[in-house]
């Protein structure tokens, strides 16, 4: 079979030229192979290899509070754009790994590469505690030192 008719074999009853390009890639077919066969532009069959699968067939990234396992992970990502006034949206999956809703302010940071990193305030509060906690040694009261502290003090001044 030829390469022409294995294509042709693979695009066959595909309803749109999105299903053919996405059945193409899929069996390892080049970008420029796949808009020569279909007579469409390169940039066609890049646009929709970039998008991905369409909205309907695309797994929800969060269904339920519950599911904890379709919550986005460390390594998952989305594009956003940035819109009028540098505002962007932070998908819903997302706000809610974050614990974060409408409304609450967030804590944002940029490192050395200029990676910006969001975190809700309870992450932000978590962080400064396990930071906290490694620095102070274990079976210390800092709470006790600071009133013995301020108890220092107060007689010193009387």
């Amino acid at each position: 079979m030829t390469p022409h008719e294995n294509m042709s074999a693979i695009a066959e009853g595909l309803p749109t030229k999105s299903a053919k390009i996405r059945a193409l890639d899929a069996a390892g077919y080049k970008r420029a192979d796949i808009a020569r066969f279909l007579d469409i532009r390169y940039q066609h069959v890049r646009n929709v290899l970039i998008q991905g699968p369409p909205k309907n067939e695309r797994p929800a990234l969060a269904a339920e509070a519950d599911d904890r396992e379709t919550i986005p992970g460390a390594n998952d990502r989305v594009k956003v754009k940035i819109g009028p006034g540098g505002r962007i949206v932070i998908p819903a999956a997302f706000r809610q790994a974050m614990e974060a809703e409408e409304g609450d302010t967030l804590v944002a940071t940029i490192d050395e590469d200029g990676i910006v990193r969001l975190a809700s305030a309870s992450a932000a509060i978590r962080m400064a505690q396990r930071i906290v906690c490694a620095a102070v040694p274990a079976g210390v009261s800092l709470s006790a030192s600071l009133i013995e502290d301020r108890r220092r003090e107060a007689a010193g001044e009387a």
